[in-house]
């Protein structure tokens, strides 16, 4: 962009538009995952509402690409562009709850870790995610899923309301009642629609919870999964667990004989009475004993934040990700293969479960179209060292690419990669696409919100 462009949108703006020459450019322009390094032209952080909707007419006459970025969390990078203009919502950082009724709105900016705390203080929360530092817009529009899924549904299934701002900018509100066909198509569509500057949710009682983690030798893997995906989808929906092929940390909780060790773990929530923790995962002993075994009650966004030091900004990241309905023996065969080769002490495998009352929405009633999904899984290849981003990226590929055949065909949009390619996206969003497609023409005709996993406007 020339000077003069960059002084236009800086006198039109509350917020700082940060170029290539300011000294901050560089922190401004960083994001989760170190793997990606994108140089975009400008970074404009909006202060408000208005500041979004005059970026968007900024841009959409002026022609540079544009990309949004909330919490930076995009595994691909799809918050920045090369040579374009980053509208970047992170000043957008607020909530309000009201305890009475039972919502809370945040701003587009907003964290997870926002959200936690501000709603914790009243003893409830909202369903979403397992790291406190991932951004509430990416992880909403993508569907949402976390601890609380198979107790109270995704988070798009607490979604009562969003304020847009459209490709031609105007501001909009989506609801049931309101821009009903924008409202279904934002609870799973990704950021294909417009900027959303705000997200009023429903919230549900949560307080302390009971948190366990069971690990097993990698070894006995194919022991503990044939248990496990009999066990969860039968277990109340007070119960959740996750599957993570991991090597172990060398740190607390855990012993120091297994640090460093291959492991297949569980991790598990409890939203019953705190007291009968040990009575709902009693059964973790059926696979066989665990080489180790932690239990405790905690409040919910402590739970939240566990893995935030463990995973922090600045590693090397690439993930893969699918749906499965069934766990099968060819699959386990494959995770075993892979888990007892697991490159890096970072690098994982997880499935998460998204049963219980997120089956119990429709499968028209929003635009993720996995409903019938039992667990969501990916594969995620990380270390801090640049020098192994190819070895991690491999594994990764090498991982999804053999177990992938007994998937459902497609992911969780948030789990998709970079250069998956337009099958892929498709494949996420199976039959909705269509329609998908002919909300994204009555909204952003000309696909002026295309970097993402882009949904094109029908024709």
């Amino acid at each position: 962009m020339e000077a003069s462009a960059l002084e236009a949108m800086r006198t039109t703006l509350r917020g700082p538009v940060i170029g290539p020459q300011d000294p901050e450019y560089d922190r401004a322009r960083t994001i989760y995952n170190a793997m990606i390094d994108k140089r975009p032209a400008a970074i404009v952080r909006c202060a408000d509402a208005a500041d979004v909707m005059a970026a968007v007419d900024f841009l959409r006459d002026n022609g540079p690409e544009l990309a949004v970025m909330g919490g930076g969390h995009s595994g691909p990078g799809l918050g920045l562009v090369d040579d374009g203009v980053t509208i970047d919502l992170s000043p957008m950082r607020w909530m309000r709850v009201d305890p009475e009724a039972r919502t809370a709105q945040a701003g587009g900016g907003s964290l997870l870790a926002d959200i936690d705390h501000a709603t914790h203080a009243f003893g409830l929360a909202v369903p979403a995610g397992i790291v406190s530092t991932t951004g509430v817009g990416g992880l909403t529009l993508g569907g949402g899923h976390g601890y609380l899924t198979r107790k109270y549904g995704l988070t798009v299934d607490n979604l009562l309301s969003a304020d847009v701002v459209l490709a031609d900018g105007s501001f909009v509100r989506a609801d049931e009642a309101t821009n009903p066909d924008l409202f279904w198509a934002l609870r799973g569509g990704g950021g294909n629609f417009g900027v959303v500057t705000s997200f009023t949710y429903r919230l549900q009682p949560v307080d302390t919870v009971g948190m366990a983690i069971t690990v097993w030798p990698i070894e006995r893997t194919r022991e503990v999964l044939e248990w496990y995906r009999e066990f969860l989808p039968q277990a109340g929906g007070d119960l959740y667990g996750f599957v993570a092929l991991i090597v172990v940390p060398p740190g607390p909780p855990f012993p120091e004989e297994i640090h460093l060790q291959k492991m297949c773990a569980i991790v598990w929530c409890y939203t019953g009475d705190p007291d009968r923790l040990e009575e709902a995962i009693a059964p973790v002993a059926e696979p066989g004993r665990p080489a180790f075994r932690f239990a405790t009650p905690m409040p919910f966004p402590a739970l939240q934040s566990l893995f935030d030091e463990l995973i922090p900004p600045g590693l090397q990241w690439y993930w893969r990700g699918d749906f499965f309905d069934r766990i099968t023996d060819e699959a386990i065969d494959v995770h075993l293969k892979y888990g007892s080769n697991i490159p890096t002490m970072l690098s994982t495998m997880h499935l998460y479960p998204v049963d219980g009352a997120a089956h119990q929405v429709g499968t028209d009633d929003t635009a993720f179209s996995y409903r019938d999904a039992t667990w969501s899984g990916v594969i995620g290849g990380i270390d801090p060292d640049p020098a192994n981003a190819a070895t991690v990226r491999q594994w990764c590929i090498d991982y999804w690419q053999d177990l992938h055949p007994h998937s459902m065909g497609g992911t969780y949009v948030n789990f998709l990669g970079s250069g998956e390619g337009t099958d892929r996206v498709q494949a996420a969003y199976r039959d909705h696409y269509q329609r998908l497609a002919q909300v994204k023409a009555a909204y952003d005709p000309d696909n002026l919100f295309h970097v993402n996993q882009n949904i094109r406007p029908a024709r």
